[in-house]
This record gives structure tokens, sequence and C-alpha cells, in this order.
């Protein structure tokens, strides 16, 4: 048995296309080593390469000029969240390949509209044939000026287009988990200040504009439940939680402020009824964070505000546990209902 040449530098940790294969110099005999997948025509991936969504977009977005990453594809490489069942996870058993052939998305009875994450989302513009690939699931969109940056020389729809099409795809909660976090920002007096993907002004002004583009009627339903400040998802999904049962709204990243009048900056807070919600991470269970938690407690217990702290067991108990939770505090505030 002949041993496999080492592939050159700049392809050998990524999935990359044949072409570049033949720019960098390796000869076709070797493309069929036993040490690369195939998950598509013209595409190797090493089978020592850990998964990565983007280059595997990028090695089919350089084969062909008119295809760019979209969807949900899209929102994963630009880091918008999305619930686990639609991330990027192809069950083949082999490295970043997936091997069902798709159908046309508008059936909303093939495999890449009930499984998605098994699939790398491709779009062409509306008119063009659908991107047609073992492992691709193929889209038509209507793209304008502006819809489509490029990212190491990867193609895809930008941040606010992607959020839009998402529309189309996720339910309205988790479209709203995916717009607080494209618009999420604040300047609070520790740590660094943190800037938006797109400011929610732009989002909207986006949006308004964003006439016959599939999905956008649930993004504007979705946008009014948008909020800016909050840090992540599971801030999102307990904040639609209370309003959902009709609670007192809560603002994310609310500021309380001391008797010293030195601020305390909480995950959730309601003004009219001075309750504060935290939502306690894993990152909480560290000693060091243990300690600034209690010493914020003391502080916001001082300024006579009622906190409740929530974490993932309490999510897991489902809405109405962590709605009686807060309730009880609201009602300990004077809350009424």
């Amino acid at each position: 048995m002949s041993r496999l040449s080492r592939l050159p530098e700049e392809i050998s940790g990524r999935p990359f296309s044949v072409r570049e294969a033949a720019v960098a110099g390796v000869p076709i005999s070797r493309l069929r080593g036993s040490d690369l997948n195939r998950p598509s025509r013209g595409i190797r991936v090493p089978a020592s390469c850990r998964p990565d969504l983007a280059a595997l977009a990028r090695s089919h977005t350089e084969l062909d000029a008119a295809t760019f990453a979209s969807l949900i594809s899209a929102a994963e490489i630009l880091r918008i969240p999305l619930p686990p069942w639609a991330e990027f996870h192809p069950d083949d058993g082999g490295p970043l390949t997936a091997v069902v052939e798709p159908v046309p998305w508008g059936k909303k009875t093939g495999p890449h509209f009930r499984e998605p994450g098994r699939f790398l989302h491709l779009s062409r513009q509306g008119g063009g044939t659908l991107p047609r690939r073992k492992g691709v699931a193929g889209h038509r969109l209507k793209i304008r000026d502006g819809d489509l940056i490029e990212i190491e020389g990867l193609r895809l729809t930008s941040v606010a287009r992607t959020w839009v099409d998402l529309g189309s795809v996720l339910p309205v909660d988790d479209l709203v988990v995916a717009g607080d976090a494209i618009v999420s920002e604040h300047a609070r007096s520790f740590g660094p200040p943190k800037r938006a993907m797109v400011p929610l002004g732009q989002l909207r002004t986006f949006v308004d504009n964003a006439h016959g583009i599939h999905g956008v009627r649930r993004a504007r339903t979705a946008l009014e439940l948008v909020r800016v400040g909050v840090d992540s998802p599971p801030e999102s999904k307990l904040r639609l939680r209370l309003e959902d049962a009709g609670l007192p709204a809560f603002t994310p990243n609310f500021r309380v402020d001391d008797a010293t009048r030195r601020p305390v900056w909480t995950d959730l807070g309601c003004e009219e009824f001075q309750t504060c919600i935290e939502y306690d991470g894993a990152h909480h269970l560290t000693p060091e964070q243990q300690a600034l938690d209690a010493y914020r407690d003391q502080r916001v217990a001082e300024a006579g505000w009622r906190q409740v702290r929530i974490n993932k067991i309490d999510m897991k108990h489902g809405p109405a546990w962590v709605v009686s939770r807060v309730q009880h505090a609201l009602r300990k505030q004077g809350w009424q209902r």
C-alpha cells in the first residue's frame, strides 16, 4: 500500500475544491486518497478536518460565482443564534458530509425542511437554477443591492437579510432570540462596550423595505418583540415567557442604583415594581463569580429591589415554574394580579 503524500499547507486543514487543489499543484490521483471525503462533486474534505461550516460553504461557492450561503447556514456563519435543531449537524458519520439529496424548498415534506440542519443551504438569485448537489439544500432568492456581503472570500447574505430570510424557517420566538442577538448593544460601567451587528433602527428600516421577501411577514411580527441589551438567548427566552404570561414588562440590561448611586446592571428589570431577574449561566458556578454575585445581590436588596435568580434547571421545569417564581416576587413588591 503506497503512502499518501502530504497535502499542501494551504488546503490541508479545511474543505477545498478540486480547482483549488489543482492550483496548489495536487495531482488528480491524490484526490482519490482514502483520507479525503467527497461530500459533493468537485469538493474534498480531509478526514481529519474539524467541522467548519464557513470553509465548506466557501469550497462550494468557489466553484460557482452565482452561488452564495443563505438562510440558516448564513446565520450560523454570522454567529446568529439558532435553535439546536437548525444548527449544522450532518448525520452520515463523516466530517462535514451530508448524503441526502435535497428537494425544492417549497415542498415542506422534503427532508431538508424537516431536518434543515443536515444540509448546507446555498442560494442563487431568483430566475436562476437551484443549486443541486449532494448535501445541499438549494434556494432561489430575490436579491437587492446590499443584500450580499463577502467574508474572507465567502459570499453570503448580510445579517439583516439573513434575519428576514429566517422568518421563512424559524418560529417567532426563535426569530426574536436571533433578533435580540443582532441588535444587542450596551455601554455599562464595567467591561468593554458591546456593539450591535445591526442597530435596531437600521434593522427596522431594512424590514420596512423588505417587500416581497419570503419570511418578511413573520420578521415584522418578531421585530415588535425584539429588545436591545440582551446578553444571551436564555435571557430572550425568559423574557418571552414572562410576556406570554401577561406579567409586567421587564427591560433587558436594566440599571439599578444603590444608596451610593453606583449602578448594578441586572439582566431584566421591572422598574414599576422594583423587581429584577438574573439568569445564571455556567460561568456563575465559579467561586469568584459567586462572590461577585453575592455582593451584587446585597446591593440590589439594599436598594429596595427584589431579585429572582433563574438558571437552566428552572427553565427545564417549564414556563409555569419560572412564571410562578417571578409572580411571587412581583406580588411581594406590590403587584396585585
